[in-house]
């Protein structure tokens, strides 16, 4: 097969060591294709996907992407990892194989010859240790097939190496924390359209790890619509089987309203500023009276102690007004997720 034919696929998150990673094998003569996966815990989704760092990283470095959805398979994943959870609730070894065997298909229908990481040995203490990246290729069914540019050097040969594809001397021995390397290459390529490491996952973040954490020990079988959820609001344990999430701004107030389904409540104040909020799950009068006393915590109460609520129920619009007494501070960040 002549050089000229030989082409990559590119992961591409969006950080600048995927963007170097593509564009020393491209300026190898090698033709490279993006691809960039995303989950329901991504910052961006398919729609506003042209937004993203990723998008504009791959443009910069002159690459064709494309983005793929995960979907509920990455839901499994991250309620039962097998190798775990990093420092929040991200399972970043799975997740990494569950990407790589997503590449390895994408591999074949584009009739790519190998794949190209921006994965650095030791930078990251979970999933980027030597014997880790070994373990990843493996459970991916990739073994030799990915190349890791800036860390290649200190790394077994890939079949592209072996094969002659790619010149092991133009390639890099990066190893640790440091980013010294990564930031001379940036300039010397003139990138500068990346994202800070791991800023595109949720997961990674621990006040949103809390509420996933929360919603697998309450809801173990959820699906979409409440990672949906986790996304906006603040988010109160009401009862072991309902919770409630209160719009943080109108923006927000209106993407609950959106998000609403059968089963679900919605508590609006009755003719004064103030937030939205969703109950969702198994709840009666106590967790309804509950759910709107942390409503008028947030509302502003003139003279009178009690906040005119309207309730509505989703599932038939059925609506019921009341007054509440609003909870106190303390007894608010008891019940915060």
């Amino acid at each position: 097969m002549k050089l000229g034919k030989i082409k990559a696929l590119a992961l591409i998150s969006g950080g600048l060591d995927s963007a170097l990673s593509a564009k020393l094998v491209q300026s190898q003569g090698i033709e490279v294709l993006g691809v960039h996966f995303l989950s329901f815990f991504s910052k961006y989704n398919l729609e506003d996907f042209e937004d993203s760092p990723a998008y504009w990283s791959a443009r910069e470095i002159g690459i064709e992407i494309e983005a793929r959805e995960l979907g509920e398979e990455f839901l499994e994943v991250v309620k039962n990892p097998k190798f775990g959870y990093g420092k929040a609730m991200n399972p970043c070894i799975d997740c990494r194989i569950l990407e790589l065997k997503k590449a390895g298909e994408i591999l074949k229908e584009k009739r790519t010859q190998f794949i190209i990481t921006g994965e650095v040995v030791g930078q990251r203490p979970m999933s980027q240790r030597r014997e880790m990246l070994k373990l990843i290729d493996k459970e991916s069914g990739l073994s030799g097939m990915v190349l890791r540019p800036l860390s290649a050097k200190i790394l077994p040969l890939t079949i592209a190496e072996e094969r002659g594809w790619v010149e092991r001397d133009k390639l890099y021995g990066i190893a640790g924390r440091s980013r010294k390397v990564q930031f001379e290459l940036a300039q010397q390529f003139a990138l500068k359209a990346f994202s800070t490491p791991a800023g595109g996952c949720l997961l990674t973040e621990e006040g949103f790890g809390k509420k996933v954490s929360d919603l697998i020990k309450h809801q173990p079988n959820f699906g979409g619509s409440e990672v949906a959820l986790l996304k906006l609001g603040r988010h109160f344990r009401i009862s072991p089987k309902a919770k409630l999430v209160v719009g943080k701004n109108d923006k927000e107030n209106k993407k609950l309203i959106a998000l609403a389904q059968k089963g679900d409540w919605l508590i609006h104040t009755d003719n004064l500023p103030g937030p939205t909020g969703l109950i969702r799950g198994e709840f009666g009068d106590q967790e309804l009276n509950l759910a709107g006393r942390l409503i008028a915590f947030y509302v502003h109460k003139g003279d009178s102690p009690e906040v005119p609520l309207i309730l509505i129920k989703v599932e038939d619009e059925k609506i019921e007004r009341t007054k509440a007494i609003a909870l106190s501070r303390g007894d608010l960040e008891r019940l915060r997720i």
